[in-house]
């Protein structure tokens, strides 16, 4: 059994924002926050459900399917887990079905550390959370709270 060496997942996250990630040549590509508007293409596995079909044109609208859309060698892998999603949806499905969807989504980048495996980042609209930070008024002052009450006394020593 091998041992040592980098795995999946192991120490820190990288900052892209740091000189060592800098160094590397760490970057990562930007997904459309509002999500992907293309038609998303034929479900590739035989036999679709309904349901399954579902979930597949929903997917194709989140953000990752713009590098799905780049990256058609994915396809298959989003279509297993349509699949498999769909099963972990019957209330009996077992653990192992619901691990295997948690490992397709971080494969697909569904998960926070799927897009960072997958070296994606959600755009942000800087100017739109600027324009929709809330107006916070200033609290009044509290009410002075009265001085504490002394009940013990240091008894007289005779």
């Amino acid at each position: 059994m091998p041992s040592g060496g980098a795995r999946n997942r192991s120490g820190p996250a990288p900052d892209p924002n740091s000189q060592t990630s800098e160094r590397k040549g760490l970057t990562y590509r930007l997904l459309p926050r509002e999500g992907f508007a293309g038609k998303p293409p034929r479900f590739p596995l035989p036999a679709a459900t309904a349901r399954e079909r579902l979930v597949w044109r929903n997917l194709w609208k989140t953000p990752q399917a713009a590098m799905w859309n780049i990256e058609p060698w994915r396809h298959y892998t989003v279509a297993q887990y349509c699949r498999w999603s769909v099963r972990a949806e019957d209330p009996d499905a077992p653990a192992a079905v619901l691990g295997g969807v948690m490992r397709l989504s971080d494969q697909i980048g569904l998960s926070p550390a799927g897009l960072r495996e997958n070296g994606w980042r959600l755009a942000t609209d800087e100017v739109r959370e600027r324009r929709e930070i809330p107006v916070v008024e200033e609290p009044a002052p509290a009410a002075p709270t009265p001085a504490p009450v002394r009940r013990l006394r240091a008894a007289a020593s005779e």
